[in-house]
């Protein structure tokens, strides 16, 4: 709000809000640039393998095609054979001191017209995890995509924004090229040893080795780097209602850690397309996350497949919504999720 708008009759919430500053736009960093590389070969920065001395910086030869906006890499680097799972080579970053992460798009997690929103997620989930002042566990993660972004470099930065004894709050903001593409904002906090009660119930459905995988839609991208294992809810059907229950893994199986967890919130199945076989173009619009279990329960979880479970309440005016559950294998709850959906008719 401008300024100029201010008088002595404007109501307080209003003057408070002009007089708020803003969250300081972050600069681009080196190489950034409104245009995309040229379909020629380039150098591009990578993030330290594990092992090696942070600080340092390698390049590898790429190629781009037209046939796609990803780069095609030369042979991996020491550090990044075939022991790297897909998911922590896509949420790589590199430190930049001393509150910038950056990272690089994956072709392994492309979407439609930009990287699979829990990627996304999950890196700047990893960005406040690797913080060297973070302390605690995620209890709570809210994400505001804001424009699509680009195959290519990325960067993130964290603030941390107030802190106590039990919890922290946190800002995290991804941009190219000094342009703010996806905001969050979470909450950090030591858990303790309290009275503890779930009211929530999973719901009774066979154990996912009884139930068949789904084939991929797609031959490459996001699709590929998850199974799915559908107990209820047929895609592109005109089901009874939108309730789904899927057993979700992590493709090539790994175990399950927050960043991860993070995006695999992101793995329902668009309501919309289980009310209606016709595909309409869709974009997520804002998600968020609550955590119910520590780090003891992922890790008890390890690469098991997780139970999601999840229903819309509306569809109206070019919007719908779903709230969703995570279970793990053993009826533990591990996360509840929200999200509001952009659809195009």
């Amino acid at each position: 709000m401008s300024a100029r708008y201010e008088s002595m009759s404007q109501h307080p919430f209003d003057a408070t809000k002009a007089a708020t500053p803003p969250f300081p736009q972050p600069s681009p960093v080196k190489g950034e640039g409104d245009n995309p590389l040229p379909f020629d070969a380039a150098k591009v920065a990578l993030p330290p393998s594990r092992g090696e001395k942070e600080g340092g910086v390698r390049h590898r030869e790429v190629v781009h095609t037209s046939m796609s906006p990803h780069p095609l890499p030369s042979p991996p680097l020491e550090g990044e054979g075939e022991n790297s799972h897909p998911f922590d080579a896509a949420i790589a970053l590199r430190h930049k001191p001393p509150h910038r992460w950056l990272g690089r798009t994956s072709a392994d997690y492309w979407n439609m017209v930009s990287p699979y929103g829990g990627v996304t997620a999950g890196a700047m989930m990893q960005a406040m995890l690797d913080h060297p002042e973070r302390r605690g566990t995620p209890l709570a993660f809210t994400l505001n995509f804001l424009a699509p972004i680009d195959a290519g470099d990325f960067a993130i930065d964290t603030e941390l924004v107030r802190a106590n004894r039990n919890s922290q709050h946190w800002a995290i903001r991804l941009s190219q090229a000094g342009r703010v593409l996806a905001q969050a904002i979470a909450i950090c906090a030591l858990r303790r040893d309290t009275w503890s009660l779930v009211e929530a119930a999973p719901p009774q459905v066979p154990p996912p080795e009884q139930c068949p995988p789904a084939p991929p839609r797609k031959a490459t991208g996001f699709l590929q780097r998850y199974e799915f294992r559908i107990v209820r809810g047929t895609p592109f059907a005109e089901n009874p209602d939108s309730l789904s229950h899927v057993w979700v893994s992590d493709l090539p199986p790994r175990p399950l850690d927050f960043a991860s967890l993070t995006a695999l919130c992101d793995s329902f199945l668009p309501r919309i397309f289980l009310r209606r076989p016709k595909f309409v173009p869709i974009g997520t619009v804002s998600i968020n996350i609550y955590f119910h279990a520590g780090a003891e329960a992922l890790a008890r979880h390890g690469a098991a497949p997780v139970l999601t479970v999840a229903q819309a309440q509306a569809f109206s005016d070019g919007h719908f919504d779903h709230h969703g559950q995570v279970w793990s294998a053993d009826g533990t709850l591990l996360a509840t999720t929200q999200q509001l959906v952009w659809y195009k008719e």
